[in-house]
């Protein structure tokens, strides 16, 4: 318990540090509040939600928290996850009502998460910190249809939200171990495939997702 509560001095640290964890949709919901485009569809066409399969999550982070305010600091970060569509029933709906259903087989899901800039406040007078940031993610999503041979493929690249709560523990003044929660919220826009023997669909939708991560980090 000393150990724990030992305060540390207050000194500029900058960061680098791996991590890896796991993607939940039952938690996030996955891709919610669907709405088709394209060729065919009239405006308003909509489907129920697209469940989505958990995934690992990896990727790196920088940061640097200042000496003059030892509890502010700034975080990059990235990391990939493919968290793919399920095989499942879709059910269409328009401005009339329901318009039919299909089973809607399962496509590979990708989505990199770029947050270029979070915010960080930690509680920094103890080995063990909790801490929380906020920033703007950019996220570069891809759907690909496995049985597919050719390349049918369809991608959306959006500005959203990329936040965290964790907790850090000081191994010593130069490694660091940690634990936190990510919360993923972006509207994606997904366009339709170019004619062809098969294509996709267009549609608009929002992507919430929740994820586990732990890390290594090395202050220096």
């Amino acid at each position: 318990m000393s150990i724990v509560l030992s305060v540390t001095q207050a000194y500029a640290e900058t960061y680098v540090a791996g991590q890896f964890g796991v993607t939940l949709p039952s938690i996030g919901k996955g891709l919610t509040d669907n709405e088709v485009t394209g060729i065919g569809f009239i405006p308003g066409v909509t489907t129920t939600d697209q469940a989505l399969t958990s995934s690992v999550l990896y990727g790196a982070k920088l940061g640097h928290y200042f000496k003059a305010v030892p509890w502010l600091g700034i975080e990059a970060e990235v990391y990939n996850t493919t968290p793919h569509i399920k095989q499942q029933d879709i059910t269409f709906s328009g401005p009339a009502g329901p318009a039919g259903s299909l089973n809607f087989y399962g496509l590979d899901f990708r989505v990199l998460t770029l947050a270029p800039l979070n915010l960080t406040l930690r509680y920094h007078k103890t080995r063990l910190q909790p801490y929380i940031a906020v920033g703007p993610g950019i996220f570069f999503a891809r759907i690909k249809d496995p049985s597919l041979t050719s390349d049918n493929t369809q991608s959306s690249t959006d500005v959203g939200l990329n936040a965290q709560v964790g907790l850090r523990y000081y191994i010593t003044r130069h490694f660091t171990v940690f634990a936190e929660g990510k919360y993923n919220h972006v509207r994606f826009n997904f366009s339709e495939t170019p004619p062809g023997i098969f294509n996709l669909f267009g549609f608009d939708s929002t992507y919430n997702m929740f994820h586990v991560a732990f890390g290594l980090s090395y202050n220096f």
